[in-house]
């Protein structure tokens, strides 16, 4: 047997057999120039900013997916061999479902308004290399990942073993992103969850036997913290505030003509994220943004120079958290704010705002988590009073400023807060 072995710190030896025509099958879409670019994209877009491990890529994170889902599924299948022919789908999509991520990741969605699941369906068909793969193995191969990423596959376990409220993409990433930040609150019992998994035939869909809701609890709560603690921190937050306002500022560079840039770059600043070539979009990798933003500090224009500089060095704003404020007292500070950051001789619209972020919390999306009981399947809210504390969405209400005027905002909040 002839095997290609990637070293994964989270799941050991990933071995994929060659000899296996659908693992032989995965090893050539690794290799493929869209699929490597994976490697330089930052899973956790700017927050390495904020945890210095956060350095892991798209590609480790597919790479992982594929591997929970390879387990998820053969241990399923063991029991229910009729699934088998439903393998290459699972494994592609777990493999592949990232590989419309643009640069920054989710933040390039925010940025230039690209939709990375729109652009995995794309990828796979315009991207020659993969879609020769895909049509070579079976034509129909790639309808059938189409209908896997809309949810639309006739054989629900296929797609929720994928994109669910209990995924493979969720248990990776929950285990990887907790591993890189070091935030060991972000711990799951993988293990545990996937004995658990069961398919139900009467439904066909990815269901979890009783003895393994505690183990669910756990991942929700885990979920839960690592979105309030990790995904939503303040520096975040303030990252991704210098990172949209330094691309804001390059753009209305760009049309007054006083801007430098490859074609690549130019095409996003100039289209709409979901609009422009294949070619350009898979040149959008972090390494091309942030060889501009070395090329940009030295701009004439002063504030796209800082902003450029502040992201490189981290010389990131302030941020802290109002949500505490009634919306009046909100207004009446972001005014105030605005009016000191003015005074600091700065632009006040790029250097203080309001930023809203909102951790969601366990809905019923994509039907949610069934549990199989005596009586039947019932959702796992309707069984856990830990669950029903974790289905309400907490917003919060951050204020970006500058590090000079923080001794008069925080003197506002104080005094706020006390007639609260």
């Amino acid at each position: 047997m002839v095997e290609r072995v990637y070293h994964d710190p989270l799941h050991g030896a990933i071995a994929l057999d060659q000899s296996d025509p659908t693992e032989a099958l995965l090893i050539q879409l690794i290799d493929t120039p869209a699929f490597q670019r994976l490697r330089r994209i930052r899973q956790l877009g700017p927050a390495s900013l904020t945890f210095h491990g956060a350095e892991g890529s798209r590609f480790t994170h597919s790479l992982g997916v594929l591997a929970v889902a390879r387990r998820a599924f053969d241990r399923i299948a063991r029991d229910y061999p009729q699934l088998l022919p439903h393998r290459t789908i699972v494994l592609c999509a777990a493999l592949l479902h990232d590989i419309g991520h643009a640069a920054f990741s989710h933040t390039a969605e925010e940025i230039f308004g690209s939709d990375h699941e729109l652009w995995t369906r794309r990828i796979l068909r315009e991207s020659e290399p993969i879609r020769q793969l895909l049509d070579r193995f079976s034509p129909d191969l790639i309808d059938q990942l189409e209908a896997v990423f809309l949810k639309k596959y006739p054989l629900p376990l296929v797609w929720q073993l994928v994109s669910s409220q209990l995924d493979c993409d969720r248990l990776d990433y929950l285990m990887r992103d907790s591993y890189f930040t070091g935030a060991s609150y972000g711990h799951i019992d993988l293990d545990r969850i996937l004995m658990a998994m069961r398919y139900d035939p009467v439904t066909q869909q990815l269901v979890v036997a009783k003895k393994g809701m505690a183990a669910i609890e756990h991942y929700l709560i885990v979920r839960y913290f690592m979105y309030s603690q990790v995904y939503n921190h303040r520096k975040n937050i303030a990252a991704t505030w210098v990172l949209l306002k330094t691309f804001q500022q390059a753009r209305y560079q760009l049309k007054l003509g006083n801007l430098e840039a490859d074609q690549n770059v130019r095409a996003w600043l100039n289209q709409d994220g979901n609009q422009i070539e294949l070619d350009q979009y898979l040149a959008g990798d972090d390494g091309a943004f942030l060889y501009h933003f070395q090329q940009w500090r030295s701009h004439s224009d002063p504030v796209l120079a800082d902003l450029s500089r502040r992201f490189l060095d981290r010389d990131l704003l302030k941020s802290l958290d109002i949500s505490q404020l009634e919306e009046s007292d909100r207004d009446l500070l972001l005014e105030k704010a605005r009016y000191w950051t003015t005074q600091a001789g700065f632009d006040s619209s790029t250097y203080c705002g309001l930023r809203i972020a909102v951790s969601r919390g366990y809905t019923l999306y994509d039907r949610g988590i069934h549990i199989q009981t005596t009586t039947g399947l019932r959702e796992i809210g309707e069984l856990s009073a830990l669950v029903q504390t974790l289905t309400q969405p907490i917003q919060k209400v951050w204020l970006i400023y500058l590090r000079e005027i923080d001794d008069k905002i925080k003197s506002f909040v104080d005094k706020a807060g006390e007639l609260l």
